[in-house]
């Protein structure tokens, strides 16, 4: 019952060519694939299989709230991993400030900021960094709820425009759909 499974994806969808002009061109942000584009949008356009103009505009439209979706969760991602080094530099001054005259922890606070670089680079320097923290009572869990809650208005954004992405992509092939019903349900005469 958990073994490997198969997905048979439908067949490329070609779009017809007195549709291509309906295309939209992707909006495509440094370092996307338009590969990888096309690709989705060949897959997406396959299982939906449009029957007329309007279903290929909304397939398109599908398409591209698909990659939008993809797109949140990569940028939320990054931000999850921005938002660490942050946090790494928080619990390490925690722990290298205590003491520190005032007149040196400016030295200080820039040698953690230089440990948190190397941290982020050299698998050496994060291992010993990660040994330091967890030696204080630092694991990854607690790093982790200390990035969400320095991160939590701009997660909540993104949350929401996956939210809203996947409730229009829902809404455009619940329309598909209906669309598909009413004409088998009535057929042209």
């Amino acid at each position: 019952m958990n073994g490997p499974f198969q997905i048979a994806l439908s067949p490329s969808y070609v779009v017809p060519e007195e549709l291509k002009v309906l295309r939209p061109e992707p909006l495509l942000l440094p370092g996307e694939s338009r590969e990888q584009y096309d690709a989705l949008q060949s897959i997406v356009l396959g299982d939906i299989a449009p029957r007329s103009a309007i279903e290929c505009l909304l397939a398109f439209d599908v398409a591209e709230l698909s990659w939008e979706i993809r797109r949140y969760r990569s940028l939320r991602h990054k931000l999850l991993k921005a938002f660490r080094h942050r946090a790494v530099e928080m619990a390490l001054s925690e722990i290298d400030l205590v003491g520190i005259d005032e007149r040196t922890k400016g030295v200080a606070r820039a040698r953690i900021a230089k440990n948190v670089l190397d941290w982020r680079v050299d698998p050496k320097s994060t291992g010993e960094i990660d040994r330091r923290l967890l030696a204080y009572g630092f694991d990854q869990t607690s790093i982790s709820m200390e990035v969400y809650l320095q991160v939590r208005e701009q997660y909540a954004f993104f949350e929401g425009l996956i939210h809203s992405a996947s409730f229009h992509r829902i809404s455009l092939l619940r329309e598909i759909s209906r669309a598909r019903s009413s004409k088998t349900v009535n057929p042209p005469q």
